[in-house]
C-alpha cells in the first residue's frame, strides 16, 4: 500500500496523520498502524491521526496509539489536526470537529490552536493523587525532583498495578511558581513517558484547581517538549469551558511504501 502521510508535532507529542477522507486505510491493521508508529521500522509517532468526512461537522478525527489499537481523546492530537485540516483548507480559523468522546470546538491562529475539550464532573481525590477524565483517564500526583524522577518505571507501574488491564495515564507534577507547573506523563498505549500530553495536563490544571494548589483558572504547564495552557470556568456542575491551547507544527510530508 502507498499513500502520503504528514508528520506532526505538539510541544514534542508526536504524530503521522492521514487524509483519509476516501477511506482508503485499512482501518482494522493494527500491525500496519503500529509498524508506522515504530521509530526503527516505521515513521515513529506517539500515535496515528485520521482525517474522516462527517456530514454533520467540519471533519471526524480517529486516533490510534502507537500500540495500534484505537485510543481515547488525544489533546495534542485533536490540535495538530486542527492544524492539518486548516492546511487542507476544510476549515478556515474555526471549527467543530468530532473524536471519540463527542464534538470539539477549536480555533487556529498564527499555528496556536484552541482547542475546547470535555467538560468534567467528576474527580477522585485522595491522599496521594487524583484521578479523573478529561477524554482519557488520568492519574494525577505531586512529585519532588521532577526532572530526575523515574517517571517509566513509576508510571508504569502505576498504570498496570492500580488501574489493571484498562490502564490509566500518569502524570507527576511539580511547582515552579503560583501559575507555573512541570509535567511529565506516562501515556498507556505508548506504554512510555512522551514529551507532552494534551489531556494529560489538562487533567493536572484541573486537579490542582481542585486540590487548592492554585487559585487561578488560566495556567501553564511545562512539559519537556514545551509549554501548553489551560483555562476553565468552575461551576456547580464541575469544570466547563476547558480550553487546551498551545502551537500544532507539521515537520514534514512523507509517501509510505
Amino acid at each position: 500500500m502507498k499513500f502520503t502521510f504528514y508528520k506532526y508535532q505538539g510541544t514534542g507529542n508526536d504524530f503521522v496523520i492521514i487524509d483519509n477522507r476516501t477511506n482508503f486505510f485499512p482501518k482494522d491493521d493494527i500491525a500496519l498502524v503500529a509498524k508506522i508508529c515504530h521509530r526503527k521500522f516505521g515513521v515513529g509517532a506517539d500515535g496515528l491521526l485520521l482525517l474522516e468526512e462527517n456530514s454533520k461537522v467540519d471533519f471526524t478525527m480517529v486516533y490510534y496509539n502507537a500500540d495500534g489499537n484505537l485510543g481515547s481523546m488525544c489533546g495534542n492530537g485533536g490540535r495538530c489536526m486542527v492544524h492539518f485540516a486548516n492546511f487542507l483548507g476544510i476549515i478556515d480559523d474555526k471549527t467543530i470537529f468530532e473524536a471519540v468522546d463527542g464534538l470539539h470546538e477549536a480555533t487556529i491562529k498564527e499555528g496556536i490552536v484552541s482547542l475546547k475539550m470535555n467538560d468534567v464532573a467528576e474527580i477522585k481525590t485522595t491522599s496521594d493523587y487524583i484521578f479523573l477524565d478529561t477524554g482519557s483517564p488520568h492519574h494525577v500526583a505531586l512529585v519532588s525532583d521532577l526532572e530526575t524522577y523515574n517517571v517509566e518505571k513509576e508510571g508504569a507501574f502505576i498504570r498496570n498495578n492500580t488501574y489493571g488491564k484498562e490502564g490509566s495515564n500518569i502524570n507527576f507534577v511539580e511547582p515552579i511558581s503560583e501559575t507555573i507547573f512541570a509535567v511529565r506523563t506516562y501515556e498507556r498505549g505508548v506504554e512510555a513517558e512522551t514529551l507532552s500530553c494534551g489531556t494529560g495536563v489538562t487533567a493536572v490544571a484541573i486537579a490542582l484547581f481542585e486540590t487548592n494548589k492554585i487559585s487561578s483558572n488560566k495556567i501553564t504547564l511545562r512539559t519537556q517538549g514545551g509549554d501548553l495552557k489551560v483555562s476553565f470556568n468552575k461551576t456547580k456542575k464541575g469544570y466547563e469551558n476547558v480550553y487546551l491551547i498551545g502551537p500544532a507544527t507539521q515537520v514534514f510530508k512523507g509517501v509510505w511504501k
